[in-house]
């Protein structure tokens, strides 16, 4: 179903981004891989070619539109197309709103919010002008359920669901572009490193007890959303771990 197709992922240097990657290679798919950190970029293009797959890598700073758009044009420009989008950069620093940790909810809002607007609008012309593609973002279970220290991350989450949502209605009949929101429960990636707030320590340490979902779940459950058939848009996959209650 992907052999041949252009798949843009963001985020790519390490847990979901890259297993997102090293998943949609293996089926076929021409991977363009973007993150701030260029020395795991290279390392995740490295697996890739030594596993038979194609691979192209750029530094991405998804809070600049800039880079965002010139990503896309440098993807366009190497394989002449994009099929395949998955917004998948996102920063977690959870914290109580009292502590005020405004720098955090600023960097929140400009990766989780900010960087799938800007990435989703560098891709949309190209897949407007050829009536097809396939957007998929990283919501999360946090997009559906409001937690104490998790309002400012929540709030970008449902922000990613309702966009996905609207995406979905302005572009699927119209275009045939599909639209997918992947929420996520507690996933074994560097996404908890990210929290500062010292409160939340016992969190942290719970997160980590738990059976949680590893990256590669993910990255599974996105390729069914892009290798289902034409006619079907899976607009949501909510996949919690089992011993996780909400």
């Amino acid at each position: 179903m992907l052999a041949g197709k252009v798949a843009i992922i963001t985020g790519a240097s390490s847990g979901i981004g890259e297993a997102t990657a090293r998943a949609l290679a293996k089926a076929g798919a021409k991977v363009a891989i973007g993150a701030r950190r260029t020395d795991r970029l290279e390392q995740v293009k490295s697996q890739i070619e030594k596993d038979g797959g194609e691979v192209f890598m750029q530094r991405l700073d998804v809070t600049k539109k800039t880079d965002c758009d010139s990503f896309v044009d440098a993807v366009v420009k190497k394989w002449g197309t994009v099929d395949i989008l998955v917004n998948n950069a996102g920063l977690m620093p959870l914290s109580f709103f009292k502590n005020l940790k405004v720098s955090e909810w600023d960097q929140m809002i400009d990766v989780n919010i900010k960087g799938v607007l800007y990435c989703t609008g560098a891709v949309i012309p190209h897949l407007v002008a050829k009536k097809s593609g396939h957007i998929v973002n990283l919501s999360s279970v946090a997009g559906r359920i409001v937690f104490p220290a998790g309002s400012v991350y929540c709030a970008t989450k449902h922000a990613v669901a309702a966009f996905s949502e609207g995406l979905r209605q302005e572009f699927s009949v119209r275009y045939n572009i599909r639209v997918t929101s992947i929420e996520p429960g507690v996933v074994a990636t560097e996404l908890n490193d990210t929290i500062t707030d010292e409160s939340l320590k016992g969190f942290v340490e719970s997160a980590k007890k738990m059976v949680a979902l590893q990256a590669e779940d993910i990255a599974n459950a996105i390729l069914f959303a892009v290798e289902s058939p034409p006619h079907m848009n899976v607009n949501e996959i909510l996949i919690r771990p089992t011993t996780q209650e909400r």
